[in-house]
């Protein structure tokens, strides 16, 4: 998406003030309010997107590596689950809102291409930047004016510098979860998927990101197999869990593992999440051992706190 927005021209005394600040209220109240918005949309945006990357399955890591249809499809998986999210009907168009019918239009791009059959009606405006983990959700009434004049093979208009101005925008420019694999290092990420077992490439996963959460899904794409959760567990010596053990770095699920996480001094993690540390300290190493970890022991000189 474009960096540099105009500022939002919709206002009392707007053409279009008081159609899109009824539809925008409409849709606040069906997802519980501007809070439930901010938290639920954006999480739905980064499941729609990594639900068509598919990495446990296919191995790819970002949206550049999806063909030309998936790219498009993911377009109509967020507009079915966005009328899921705010219990919204089929219409005319994409949807029915206050008895109005909406387009709802999508873009992993700058812009939005308008179709003819949406003219002069309400469009739901939805956006993510993959690059910089933001997301985008406004209104707009598609009035010619608000177009280019150049239009597409099947005469479908962007909307225009000039029309950006007529958005009325619910979040705009919003962070939303960034895709795990393109905030790290990209040697990293190579060394993590050069072993060729689930079990290998989740010990190299825990042993080069330490003191971060990693989400369930990630370790479910580095595992590549049904029963990933089996390698994240103490397996009679040979799990990941075991192994790391051994290496003097605890693996930590947010779920079982939570007043261990927190007497650490690590950072939060919900209960789908789990964290690898090295204790560092004589105290560190005595709070794992009373959780039932049986690290190494530490060198001589290490430092008591």
């Amino acid at each position: 998406m474009k960096q540099k927005l105009p500022d939002s021209l919709i206002a009392p005394g707007h053409a279009d003030y008081d159609l899109l600040t009824a539809l925008a209220s409409e849709i606040t109240a069906r997802v519980g309010g501007a809070l439930v918005l901010e938290e639920r949309f954006p999480a739905m945006l980064r499941r729609c997107i990594d639900d068509v990357i598919m990495t446990p399955k296919t191995g790819r890591r970002a949206y550049e590596e999806l063909e030309k249809t998936e790219k498009t499809y993911i377009g109509t998986r967020v507009e079915i689950e966005l009328r899921a999210l705010l219990r919204l009907p089929r219409g005319r168009l994409d949807t029915q809102i206050l008895g109005r019918d909406v387009d709802i239009k999508n873009t992993m791009g700058s812009n939005w291409m308008i179709p003819t059959e949406a003219l002069d009606q309400p469009c739901l405006l939805v956006a993510a930047d993959e690059q910089r983990a933001r997301c985008y959700l406004g209104l707009i009434v598609a009035r010619p004016a608000y177009l280019t004049q150049g239009k597409n093979k099947d005469g479908k208009g962007a909307i225009s510098a000039a029309g950006f101005a007529n958005i009325l925008w619910l979040l705009c420019d919003h962070p939303y979860p960034a895709n795990f694999w393109r905030c790290q290092d990209p040697d990293l990420v190579a060394d993590i998927f050069s072993h060729s077992t689930g079990n290998a490439r989740m010990a190299s996963l825990f042993r080069l990101i330490q003191n971060s959460p990693i989400a369930r899904d990630v370790v479910e794409a580095v595992a590549q197999q049904k029963d990933f959760m089996r390698r994240i567990r103490s397996d009679n010596g040979r799990g990941t869990r075991d192994q790391l053990e051994q290496e003097g770095i605890l693996l930590l699920s947010g779920h079982y593992d939570s007043q261990l996480i927190k007497a650490l001094g690590l950072a939060s993690c919900s209960s789908s999440e789990f964290i690898s540390c090295r204790p560092r300290t004589v105290q560190q190493h005595r709070l794992a051992q009373q959780a039932g970890f049986r690290l190494p022991p530490l060198p001589h000189n290490t430092r008591t706190e």
